[in-house]
């Protein structure tokens, strides 16, 4: 009956103790699996959109049909293949075969652009010219909040990076 007595209470520490390190180890998992979920829509976002704008060079207005695309557009597929990645947070860069660039940063600022793109200067719109569509989504995520040199702020942010390069089909 002594024994008893000295062992009431401790299931209950020791499902606090083990109860904290749980919660931890399930929102790390979430935070983890929520990154990784907007780092590989971001990537089949950029993909997609740079698959776009290889069948749309200058060949495809040359026959008379009238497919050029804008800048409008390609944030536009960037948007709609994106599901779930805040526009306010995502910065993209359009890049041709010249080098010129077009940045849309942040990427609902491109939405209105009439810019044709690409471009037909330097001749980049040409078959077998390679274009590059690159773009960053800034991650914040509570878990960041311990990571090494984030200072004073509520949330970590990271900067997850995506980019994909075609050359134009037709």
């Amino acid at each position: 009956m002594i024994h008893n007595r000295k062992q009431r209470g401790s299931a209950i520490v020791e499902f606090a103790l083990a109860g904290i390190v749980s919660c931890f180890l399930l929102i790390c998992t979430t935070q983890l699996a929520m990154g990784m979920w907007r780092y590989h829509t971001l990537a089949l976002a950029v993909h997609d959109a740079t698959r776009y704008v290889s069948v749309h060079g200058h060949g495809c207005t040359k026959i008379g049909y009238g497919c050029s695309i804008t800048v409008a557009n390609i944030a536009n597929k960037i948007k709609a293949v994106g599901i779930g990645l805040p526009d306010d947070s995502l910065n993209v860069t359009l890049t041709t075969d010249s080098g010129a660039q077009t940045a849309c940063a942040p990427l609902n600022s491109c939405y209105s652009t009439a810019t044709v793109w690409p471009p037909s200067t330097n001749n980049d719109d040409r078959t077998g010219k390679k274009i590059t569509i690159s773009a960053q989504y800034q991650f914040k995520s509570a878990l960041l909040f311990f990571w090494p040199g984030q200072g004073s702020q509520r949330f970590g942010a990271i900067w997850l990076p995506a980019s994909s390069s075609q050359n134009i089909l037709f």
